[in-house]
């Protein structure tokens, strides 16, 4: 008998972020999420069989919200949202929106329509890379799409935000105002992290590796989620071809 494959990219961070969704509670992306898209249908195929799943784009689970998706956050309904940034900083700021200087940018990005609304208005954040370099975790972002430290007079949720990425996931220390390092992905060392990382992260004094994803978090991954978002048309090329058939 042939062995399964080992997760590829986007499988990893779909399990690892599937893992973050709890029964009962509402969570959601954004459009163009394929992999928080598939990270919701995994946890729902799986430990969260109750929970309210909004993947706007798809006419399955956008629950036709368009912009009142928004309002859904602000009424404090929103229990998680997924964001990735294309640089994430010691503050706790994204930026989807141009590299280098914003008036002379090098690279303009497609920005992110209300991101850094939900970033104050979802109860929890997890933020997610498919890299972790020195060029995505930087000292200062060029451009502040979303804020993580706001004034004291500034009510927002103060629960977990997180960051996962194929290296490692960190979480946000809100008492020390820095990001730390929660565990480490097989195969990489803390130094490996903080070496990849451009500011220096809080290390506890023994830092666990996270669990592998387990053979049947994937065989799910491969089976029912691959073909629930054919048969659901969301994002359905990326099930062909980013999704190993079991």
């Amino acid at each position: 008998m042939t062995a399964d494959p080992p997760p590829n990219l986007e499988e990893l961070l779909a399990v690892l972020l599937s893992r973050e969704v709890r029964d009962w509670e509402t969570s959601a992306c954004g459009a163009v999420s394929h992999i928080p898209a598939t990270a919701l249908l995994l946890a729902e195929a799986t430990h969260a069989p109750h929970a309210q799943i909004i993947i706007l784009g798809s006419e399955e689970y956008g629950r036709n919200l368009g912009k009142d998706f928004h309002f859904v956050a602000q009424r404090g309904q929103l229990d998680l949202f997924f964001i990735s940034g294309i640089q994430i900083d010691a503050e706790g700021n994204f930026n989807l929106h141009v590299i280098g200087d914003p008036d002379a940018p090098d690279f303009r990005l497609p920005g992110g329509y209300g991101t850094g609304l939900l970033y104050y208005t979802a109860k929890r954040v997890l933020l997610f890379r498919t890299e972790h370099t020195a060029r995505t975790f930087v000292p200062k972002v060029d451009f502040v799409s979303g804020a993580l430290k706001t004034p004291d007079k500034i009510k927002r949720p103060r629960n977990s935000t997180k960051v996962v990425t194929p290296m490692a996931v960190l979480t946000w220390e809100y008492e020390a105002e820095r990001w730390a390092l929660e565990s480490v992905q097989a195969g990489y060392s803390v130094q490996d992290v903080q070496e990849n990382t451009g500011f220096d992260l809080l290390l506890p004094e023994q830092v666990p590796t996270t669990p592998e994803p387990a053979p049947q978090e994937l065989h799910t991954l491969r089976t029912v989620v691959r073909e629930r978002m054919i048969e659901t048309d969301t994002y359905p090329e990326f099930a062909r071809s980013g999704i190993q058939q079991a």
